[in-house]
Order: C-alpha cells, then sequence, then structure tokens
C-alpha cells in the first residue's frame, strides 16, 4: 500500500497485490459501516417559524457533526440499555433562536453542544430562516449510526476504486475517499480496514467451527 495523497478531506491510496474483492469491500464499508455522529432525535418546544417540525427535524439531521469514535459507542454496543441513551452512546445539542426584528438566519452555529468534540463541521450551514417574532427552542439528541441505516450517517461523499492503468489487472488499483468532515478521510479508511478484518476474523472462526 502507498499513500498517493492525503490531507484532512481527501486520501488516495495505492493498493498493488491486493485482490479485487479486498479494495472494494473496503471502498463499500467506507459508505455503509463507518460509523458517525448525526443528530437523530428530536423534542421541539417551541416552533413558531414557517417550517413544520418534520422538515426541521430531517435539516437538523443532515448536518454533519464532528466526530471522536473513541469518545462513544454505537447505542447496540452500548451498555446502558436504556432507549434515550447515556453519555456514552449519545450527545445533546440545544438549539434555542429568536428573532425580535427583521429576518435571523438560523444556521449551525446556534447548535450549542455538551461535548465540544461532537459540533457542526461549519457554523455557517444554514437551517431555516425566522421572520420578526418567531422562535425555535429544541433538543437534539445524536448518536453514531452507519450509512447503511441512512445517509446522514455516511462519513464520506466520496469512495472511488479505480484501476491503476487502462488494462485492469485485477490487484492493482487505486483507492480514493473525500470526507464529508465529521471523520478524517484516512481515518475513515484506517476505520473501513478494521471492520473489514473484523468481519474477516469472525468468518474464519465461524468456518473452523464447521470441522467440528
Amino acid at each position: 500500500m502507498e499513500v498517493l495523497e492525503k490531507s484532512e478531506e481527501r486520501v488516495k491510496v495505492h493498493l498493488k497485490g491486493v485482490s479485487r474483492a479486498y479494495a472494494n469491500a473496503i471502498r463499500r464499508i467506507v459508505l455503509s459501516e463507518v460509523p458517525c455522529m448525526a443528530i437523530d432525535e428530536i423534542v421541539i418546544l417551541e416552533n413558531s417559524s414557517i417550517m413544520y417540525d418534520e422538515l426541521l427535524a430531517h435539516r437538523l439531521g443532515l448536518v454533519p457533526l464532528k466526530t471522536d469514535l473513541s469518545r462513544y459507542v454505537l447505542p447496540e454496543d452500548c451498555d446502558c440499555e436504556n432507549p434515550l441513551g447515556c453519555p456514552k452512546c449519545r450527545v445533546l445539542l440545544v438549539l434555542d433562536a429568536e428573532s425580535k426584528e427583521g429576518v435571523k438566519d438560523v444556521v449551525s452555529g446556534d447548535l450549542r453542544s455538551e461535548d465540544e468534540s461532537t459540533i457542526p463541521i461549519s457554523p455557517d450551514i444554514s437551517i431555516v430562516k425566522l421572520a420578526a417574532g418567531q422562535k425555535i427552542k429544541l433538543e437534539a439528541y445524536a448518536r453514531l449510526g452507519k450509512g447503511k441505516e441512512h445517509a446522514k450517517w455516511q462519513p464520506a461523499s466520496v469512495s472511488v476504486l479505480k484501476p491503476t492503468s487502462e488494462e485492469d489487472t485485477g490487484d492493482d488499483y487505486t483507492l480514493e475517499i473525500e470526507s464529508v468532515g465529521s471523520l478524517s478521510a484516512s481515518e475513515i479508511f484506517v476505520k473501513a480496514v478494521e471492520i473489514l478484518n473484523e468481519k474477516l476474523q469472525k468468518f474464519n472462526e465461524k468456518s473452523r467451527s464447521l470441522k467440528k
């Protein structure tokens, strides 16, 4: 393996001597199984904006959040067994915005998180506009999830596998990954490889059990 290009947003890796099936499995896992944080449940306390509750919840769910995989676990792996979650598997963000005069643009930077490491990737993502006298007050709960559940949990916007030459030799590829900002591109790649190796290990253990 050779890293051809690396930045926070993008990584390009040369995979040589790696089977197409293995390389393509990494590409698919990047999009479907590498977890990241996203808002999943919302308690709306007040909403006098023109945007109805369901659309507002949808907009908030699509705001990418910075993710620290060392701090949280997937809800299904948490020992709290609480449908509302706990500090190990969910983060509370609060939005309290009001326009007293004129039009106010409510943006992602208006979300206040209980964890400074779990915040929107940009403070300038537009959520809704409020006219004078309108107000929004809500609690939003973010959790880890996977892209196979919903696109809001996809940490990458691009995951592409290409042959390095016009002749597809079957074991020489470049894998390009572009992050949405929740995780760095290289972190996404490393996590995808870890997940694939865990799956292969479990498969091997299961297959060995058939010999007994």
